[in-house]
């Protein structure tokens, strides 16, 4: 019987004492009405389309990092050695970007060093353009999805300037809460997925950019190793 009164007395509630209302976020969404609810949805994909691209891509730049410190050695010491059939299933096996470059520079042993190099670079560039792919989209991505929010805040202030010229004058906030809900819930979320795009994005460019160091390095180590006097 006491516990009946303790919780029929944690019902009431005493006049005048405000109660607090909490709101969850998908609530929050729903309440910005079907244009809120389908910008939202937009957005959702977007970010879960650049999550995606950003987990690949960084998984692929890490592969194409990975390298035997003494590789170079061993390339140099078949090369000197005449041993370009050894050399290049050394670097099939490696299978990383540097190998590739490598690969190419040996199958051109016997012409000009000038020759070499360029086909050298014609296949870094081919390998820079492989570790970009997808990349650009995550730029993209940063620079819609606010664009897509904004969209909402606009779609949200016309329909409670909409309700507005409906009210005969009298204006009440419960029918402008749509329209705000709309523009500020649309807002934050293209804001966020914007961030989140932009610091996915320069992330991997980072990457991209050491993995891309790495491969003019060897690539000079190794040609540097055949202008080397015998």
């Amino acid at each position: 019987m006491l516990q009946n009164e303790i919780q029929e007395g944690a019902q009431i509630v005493p006049d005048g004492e405000s109660v607090e209302k909490t709101l969850s976020i998908i609530e929050l969404i729903g309440s910005g009405g079907t244009a809120g609810m389908v910008i939202i949805a937009i957005l959702f994909v977007l970010l879960v389309f650049a999550i995606y691209i950003y987990f690949e891509r960084l998984f692929a730049i890490k592969a194409a990092s990975k390298i035997d410190a003494n590789f170079m050695n061993q390339i140099k010491d078949h090369v000197s050695n005449g041993k370009t059939d050894s050399a290049q299933i050394l670097c099939a096996h490696v299978n990383t970007p540097v190998s590739r470059l490598i690969n190419k520079g040996i199958s051109r042993i016997g012409k000009p060093l000038e020759d070499i190099n360029t086909a050298i670079e014609n296949a870094g560039r081919l390998e820079v353009y492989e570790l970009e792919r997808n990349v650009s989209v995550l730029a993209t991505i940063s620079g819609v999805a606010p664009m897509i929010g904004f969209l909402g805040t606009v779609i949200g202030m016309i329909l409670s300037i909409f309700e507005i010229a409906n009210a005969g004058g009298q204006i009440d906030i419960k029918l402008l809460a749509d329209g705000l809900y709309t523009a500020m819930t649309t807002t934050v979320g293209g804001l966020i997925v914007g961030i989140v795009a932009y610091m996915a994005y320069n992330h991997l460019v980072v990457k991209t950019d050491k993995v891309v160091y790495q491969m003019e390095a060897h690539s000079l180590e190794f040609l540097d190793h055949l202008n080397e006097p015998i």
